[in-house]
């Protein structure tokens, strides 16, 4: 991609989406602001100013944004500031990201600076059952973070890693079945328990047997690079309802007032979200 004219710097972050504050933007305002990283932040409601296109920003997050809020070139705008200028570039999950509910951004330019591959369907994938959070190959995101203990997500956009790309963290989906006495009309719970394949067993205090069974593995943390930049892709959310009890992970809190609000997680929820953010702008970690 080439430029006829390099736009202002402006050594920001700029976020999109995540409705407002207070709203569910608050958890990543709160941990920009602890952490000491600056940013302006673009509710989902709320167009790019009319002179975006003038400024380039040290970083762009997308999450849950509506992709109709960008006016026409805001997008390929972006696109070259990663590629051309080294802006960092990082999407994070929800229904209105990746492909979300009605196609929000796989046939978009931002699809080109992406790590991963987005669906041509409803990519958006629930779990009641929470999904386990698990590690690939060691990196200085995840590196100092409890992973004998992880946290769990309830919900992610289903994308494929493009060839070159990292998988740094994948989530894996279960199906829990409860053994007991009682048989349901036209099927038993001892015909159920053959059809699991891998399977975990163990006891609960009411003397039933609880059977846990892996059903698929995906992706939820893709990282890369396009053109000069950095980019990353999490799938899932950091902020309700998606983030389930990931958000409390750790075995300390962190606490951190945002305008009127107010948030309180988990140490290493707010350790990983500052590392994914600082990998992507290329600040060296302390």
């Amino acid at each position: 991609m080439k430029r006829s004219m390099e736009p202002v710097f402006i050594n920001k972050i700029c976020y999109f989406g995540d409705d407002g504050i207070p709203g569910a933007a608050v958890y990543l305002c709160g941990i920009m602001k602890h952490y000491g990283l600056d940013y302006v932040h673009i509710n989902s409601t709320d167009r790019p100013s009319e002179d975006f296109q003038n400024h380039r920003y040290a970083m762009y997050i997308v999450s849950d944004y509506p992709s109709r809020q960008f006016r026409p070139g805001d997008m390929e705008h972006i696109a070259g500031c990663v590629h051309d200028l080294g802006s960092g570039f990082l999407m994070i999950g929800g229904w209105e990201s990746f492909h979300g509910k009605e196609g929000e951004y796989n046939k978009t330019p931002l699809a080109a600076v992406l790590p991963v591959q987005m669906q041509e369907k409803d990519d958006r994938c629930c779990s009641p059952l929470g999904i386990l959070i698990t590690r690939g190959m060691p990196h200085e995101i995840t590196e100092g973070l409890d992973w004998k203990h992880p946290g769990g997500v309830v919900g992610y956009n289903a994308v494929t890693a493009k060839k070159g790309a990292t998988t740094l963290l994948y989530g894996t989906r279960f199906d829990i079945c409860i053994l007991s006495d009682e048989v349901d009309e036209g099927r038993s719970d001892i015909a159920s328990l053959h059809s699991f394949v891998e399977q975990i067993t163990m006891p609960l205090l009411s003397g039933d047997a609880c059977v846990i069974r892996p059903l698929d593995r995906a992706p939820l943390l893709v990282i890369g690079q396009y053109g000069q930049g950095r980019t990353a892709a999490f799938t899932s959310d950091l902020a309700p309802h998606w983030v389930g009890g990931f958000v409390d992970w750790g075995r300390e809190r962190v606490f951190q007032n945002i305008e009127s609000e107010s948030i309180e997680v988990g140490e290493s929820y707010a350790r990983f979200v500052r590392n994914l953010v600082q990998w992507t702008l290329q600040i060296p970690k302390n």
